[in-house]
């Protein structure tokens, strides 16, 4: 790619597409970006966002903060080129015929398992449209499922926002709940089920008269033998989503053509 493309992109977003050069000055450079990279994920993978940092992820490869400054200008670019990585997901072979929401099932479900892969991921706030290669190759491949259906290039990409959003919120109470099974919270607390008697006589139908008939049945605290209260919130939430896309696309194909 031509160098004078990215002169208007942030260094990071520019390393991120190979079109920034590192700098030249110092000892023979021996490190390489996608070193640096790997090191850093796996420094966040095992210890968290807050585990990482310039000096942590040298001294991994046996060099001064220094030196990787020479390749990486800041930790804010570091932690771009870190999320980059993680979104180079294998998209599948394009398959004729395939039914959108089955391409949607699978796209949704890989960006699921990156957040689950990579918790801290979510931990790193969100400031602007995605710019880097990765991510909009996971743009194109959403946007692929759905070429055949009659939505506007906005509403494509608003679909495209919706489902990803989906994806990062689940993955962050996913997350949560891990967390909180490694600090020794029980599944009976969780659910809220060691609490269901006491709740029981708290939740009166004058005080709560919607929640009470819920809470007394025991669906709330996951007590009903026929409740999952974590196994089926994903795939529920996530088909109403596609039938709600779904309604919207055969109101469209019914519309008079003008």
């Amino acid at each position: 790619m031509d160098h004078e493309s990215g002169k208007d992109l942030p260094r990071g977003v520019a390393l991120s597409w190979g079109i920034e050069k590192t700098a030249q000055r110092g000892p023979k450079r021996e490190m390489s970006l996608k070193q640096i990279v790997d090191a850093a994920i796996a420094i966040a993978d095992r210890d968290g966002l807050p585990g990482v940092s310039m000096s942590r992820v040298a001294a991994a490869l046996g060099y001064t903060s220094m030196s990787l400054y020479r390749y990486v200008p800041s930790k804010d670019d570091l932690m771009l080129l870190m999320q980059d990585a993680v979104c180079d997901i294998p998209v599948p072979p394009e398959e004729q015929g395939k039914d959108w929401r089955e391409g949607m099932h699978e796209f949704v479900r890989a960006i699921v398992r990156c957040f689950r892969e990579h918790p801290w991921f979510c931990d790193i706030p969100i400031s602007g449209v995605p710019v880097t290669p990765n991510h909009l190759k996971i743009a194109d491949w959403a946007l692929r499922t759905m070429k055949g259906l009659p939505l506007t290039d906005h509403e494509k990409m608003s679909t495209v926002l919706l489902l990803t959003n989906y994806a990062r919120v689940h993955a962050m109470f996913q997350r949560d709940i891990d967390r909180a099974v490694q600090s020794g919270v029980t599944q009976g607390e969780l659910s809220g089920a060691d609490y269901g008697a006491a709740l029981r006589q708290l939740v009166t139908p004058d005080r709560f008269p919607h929640l009470h008939p819920i809470m007394a049945a025991g669906v709330y605290t996951g007590e009903d033998a026929d409740a999952d209260p974590f196994g089926d919130e994903f795939e529920f939430g996530f088909e109403r989503i596609l039938d709600g896309i779904g309604n919207f696309v055969a109101a469209k194909e019914a519309q008079p053509e003008r």
